[in-house]
């Protein structure tokens, strides 16, 4: 796989790490729900094979995912690591035997959230850690990460945190954390529906940062679109492989992490780098968004 093919190459700012721009999303590789082990962990294990036999060098992961579980399957499969690999993971967040979704925002929790990812990835220090704000409802919530942050910069000070990035923010909430110390990606919800970080992409394309889209394919609800089936048609690709080159083509600062547990859907993402888009398909896809907020309102 060409670096063309996996959209090219960005390097976070401030750093010296350079990443293809289509990575790994490892949130799938936990059970149902994920929660516990793998169905098949054999195939959870073969498909970050494949992803790095394939060029791949950004995998997006979290202790909270399983809990545990992901990065454990990540160090069985890949340790030791690849050089040049990038492991990127998030705080804020913890798996009560509930199986919910919780905030861990305290100091206590967030230093304990770093020591976890150390031991289960079998690091000496986390190469990017996104402070992921979880919120009550889908999206973000305007409120103060100050504190959170600070504790961040004091990780990163004592060497177990290379770099920051932070996740499931506002505008706002981005320029705070930039106050207080160094950003190096924002990872939203985000793609050819969903289209409210437009600006703030936009904005963070000019200082070189990256925007890394979570649920790029919809999520849970994968995307459904007309226009967006009748351009892949032409194409003669999947609407998925479409929605991820749109994204390459939006932003040079867009960084991808599609999930999978699956070797072959796998390398169906990736192709999704190979694909082309003309301006009229470019224009096409574009009012998907518009089409999306005009159902919500």
């Amino acid at each position: 796989m060409s670096k063309a093919q996996l959209g090219g190459q960005f390097t976070f700012p401030g750093t010296s790490l350079t990443v293809h721009r289509i990575g790994y999303g490892a949130m799938q590789l936990a059970g149902p729900g994920v929660w516990g082990p793998p169905i098949d962990p054999d195939a959870a294990v073969a498909v970050l094979r494949e992803a790095v036999a394939a060029g791949v060098d950004h995998i997006d992961t979290a202790d909270y995912y399983g809990p545990h579980v992901t990065n454990q399957i990540i160090r069985q499969a890949l340790s030791p690591y690849p050089s040049g690999m990038v492991i990127v993971t998030k705080l804020g967040g913890r798996r009560p035997p509930d199986k919910s979704w919780q905030p861990a925002t305290s100091p206590e929790e967030l230093a304990a959230g770093v020591y976890d990812n150390l031991r289960n990835l079998g690091l000496d220090a986390l190469d990017i850690v996104n402070y992921r704000v979880m919120g009550s409802g889908h999206g973000p919530e305007e409120r103060s990460i100050a504190e959170q942050l600070a504790v961040l910069a004091d990780l990163r000070r004592k060497g177990l945190i290379r770099h920051i990035g932070v996740s499931n923010v506002t505008a706002a909430q981005v320029a705070e954390a930039q106050a207080l110390t160094d950003i190096v990606c924002v990872q939203n919800n985000y793609n050819l529906a969903h289209r409210d970080d437009d600006a703030l992409i936009d904005d963070l394309a000019r200082q070189g940062i990256a925007y890394v889209p979570f649920f790029p394919l919809g999520g849970f609800s994968p995307l459904q679109s007309s226009t967006l089936s009748s351009v892949a048609a032409r194409l003669s690709a999947t609407p998925m492989q479409v929605a991820l080159a749109w994204l390459l083509h939006r932003s040079p600062n867009i960084l991808l992490i599609p999930g999978t547990s699956s070797v072959a859907h796998f390398r169906e993402n990736l192709d999704a780098g190979q694909l082309t888009l003309s301006p009229h398909a470019l224009a096409e896809l574009d009012g998907i968004g518009a089409e999306a907020e005009a159902v919500k309102s």
